[in-house]
């Protein structure tokens, strides 16, 4: 089940709210679960940072392989206007100076290339709290924004007081000025489908509980795997991220991603440049997967 903050109760039972919501968003009709809807899923890239430690990528990795890699938000354009936003990238003044990424938009603008502008975004899928994903949240100022509920209660408490370093303060506030507004909308736990024909599973454990997406498009399934597999070599080489709590859940995770998927090639990686030469269209720092 998934909750708004902040979450209210009642005495309804639990299965009619449950089918009430599915009439509402049109997923049952006279009893039959209609179709998922086709989605456009886009791969967006907004920045790229040079010469970037394959180490810190793939798990035992030669320490002198460098790698310019792409900084992506994923993009699943819906029936109705629905916009939705995996991940939200980076942008602060901070993190461009420490980081010093080429070619930098930011996410909000990089979207826009699709005809999506920030106020379109109906929704935000946050992977994992770390900077390079959840510090763009604030661009889009109508998104719900959907959230682990392990994940956030592990990174920050409701005033956005930070509990674990791997979410940066900054970021944290961000986070929990959104929740008051009633905008998070947490998830509890793994299998979610959480918006028609969008699905969030957890398991990699990149950080405390990050998740990842599946999406239904026309004849399949694409995984947006975020950092849950940085690189395609991941996958090809059954080899762990190099920054993961559970070496051994986020191969679980791998495997588990090659069974979502309708293909393997729609197993969408993180960082990987090689995304815009494998989906080279409609091009300029734009990959349609399909």
């Amino acid at each position: 089940m998934k909750h708004r903050i902040p979450a209210r109760t009642g005495s309804v039972a639990l299965s009619t709210l449950v089918l009430t919501a599915l009439t509402a968003l049109g997923m049952y009709t006279s009893g039959r679960r209609l179709a998922p809807p086709d989605y456009e899923v886009y791969a967006v890239r907004y920045a790229t940072v040079p010469a970037f430690r394959v180490s810190g990528l793939i798990a035992g990795a030669d320490t002198s392989r460098r790698l310019d890699i792409a900084m992506m938000v994923w993009l699943l354009k819906g029936p109705n206007g629905r916009n939705v936003v995996v991940d939200a990238g980076f942008y602060r003044d901070d993190f461009v100076t420490r980081w010093k990424p080429t070619n930098f938009l930011k996410p909000s603008d990089a979207v826009a290339k699709l005809g999506v502008r920030p106020e379109d975004v109906t929704d935000v899928i946050i992977s994992h709290v770390h900077w390079d994903h959840l510090d763009g949240v604030d661009l889009f100022p109508k998104a719900r924004v959907w959230i682990q509920r392990e994940e956030f209660d592990h990174h920050i408490d409701s005033a956005g007081t930070v509990k674990d370093r791997a979410i940066d303060a900054g970021d944290a506030k961000k986070l929990a000025a959104i929740a008051r507004e009633g905008r998070v909308m947490l998830v509890d736990g793994d299998a979610k489908e959480i918006i028609p024909g969008i699905t969030v599973y957890t398991g990699g454990k990149h950080t405390f509980a990050s998740q990842f997406a599946t999406v239904h498009i026309a004849g399949g399934t694409v995984v947006v795997a975020s950092d849950n597999m940085y690189l395609y070599e991941n996958l090809a080489r059954h080899v762990p991220i190099a920054q993961t709590l559970d070496s051994a859940s986020n191969l679980r995770t791998q495997t588990r991603m090659t069974t979502l998927a309708s293909e393997q090639r729609f197993i969408v990686p993180g960082h990987d440049p090689d995304v815009f030469v494998r989906f080279p269209t409609p091009g300029n720092g734009v990959a349609r997967i399909r």
